[in-house]
């Protein structure tokens, strides 16, 4: 049978998502575990892939059991994260095994010809900055100078929806067929208009796409702060957009702020 596993982690002491030979990722940590669990060998597919340091409060993957997995042990729901149901034996069992950066929420069967990543319509993240400097935070969010106009962000923001080529927001030499990308959400939210030098304490910038390049959402970022302060014009934005030149745009924003939030499959 095929299952789906919803779960988070925490991206800072893992180099990246996936499995990679010499360094611990986040993979490499639930399939050990849901090998030692279900007692045969377990490979997880991830819907997407995350880099260094990148966080995810929602991510799904698939994996095929040989042995059907009791239904005491499993949860047959699809209802959202955060609506109370209980959690499963083998949720249990797995968290019990897992590093508190990662966390198991929920395990349910699927139709064989689902795939976490090719079935999935939409991804969802989020870009969280501040500009006060807060130890119990680190790692969690992306500090800035403060003084952004996120008006005229998210103006710039709106030039990104639809169905562009995103070359510019791409990392160089990654092997993908297209860099051709639909967005259906990008706009900052939960800021302050600059007023003074201590205004724009919080901010998160939040984007969904049908798929996402590698670094896409971070040099995204990076291009839009080069608006923000007034260093590119609206005009220039649309620019780079239409250059499709990595050199083009900004610089890539730290990983640390970066949040994978939401993966939208079919009904």
């Amino acid at each position: 049978m095929r299952y789906f596993v919803d779960f988070a982690y925490n991206g800072s002491a893992f180099h990246g998502s996936q499995r990679q030979p010499n360094a611990v990722s986040v993979q490499e940590v639930l399939e050990n575990a849901f090998s030692t669990i279900l007692r045969e060998p377990i490979a997880l597919t991830f819907a997407g892939r995350t880099d260094a340091g990148v966080h995810a409060e929602h991510m799904v993957a698939h994996f095929d059991s040989q042995a059907q997995v009791q239904q005491s042990s499993i949860i047959y729901s699809s209802m959202p994260l955060g609506t109370g149901s209980s959690m499963s034996k083998a949720c249990l069992r797995l968290n019990r095994l897992l590093p508190s950066s990662i966390a198991v929420h929920n395990i349910y069967p699927v139709p064989d010809d689902w795939h976490a990543r090719f079935s999935a319509l939409a991804r969802t993240y989020e870009y969280r900055i501040t500009t006060d400097k807060d130890p119990f935070r680190q790692g969690l969010v992306t500090r800035v100078a403060p003084g952004l106009d996120f008006e005229l962000m998210n103006k710039a923001a709106k030039i990104l929806l639809g169905t562009h080529d995103f070359a510019s927001f791409c990392k160089v030499h990654t092997d993908v067929k297209t860099t051709i990308c639909t967005i259906t959400q990008a706009e900052w939210s939960n800021f302050q208009q600059p007023d003074g030098p201590t205004s724009n304490s919080a901010a998160v910038f939040t984007i969904t796409a049908d798929r996402f390049l590698r670094n896409m959402v971070r040099a995204v970022v990076g291009t839009l702060f080069e608006v923000g302060r007034g260093k590119m014009t609206l005009a220039q934005f649309e620019d780079v957009i239409n250059q499709r030149n990595r050199c083009a745009a900004g610089q890539s924003v730290p990983a640390d702020g970066l949040y994978l939030t939401k993966i939208t499959y079919p009904e």
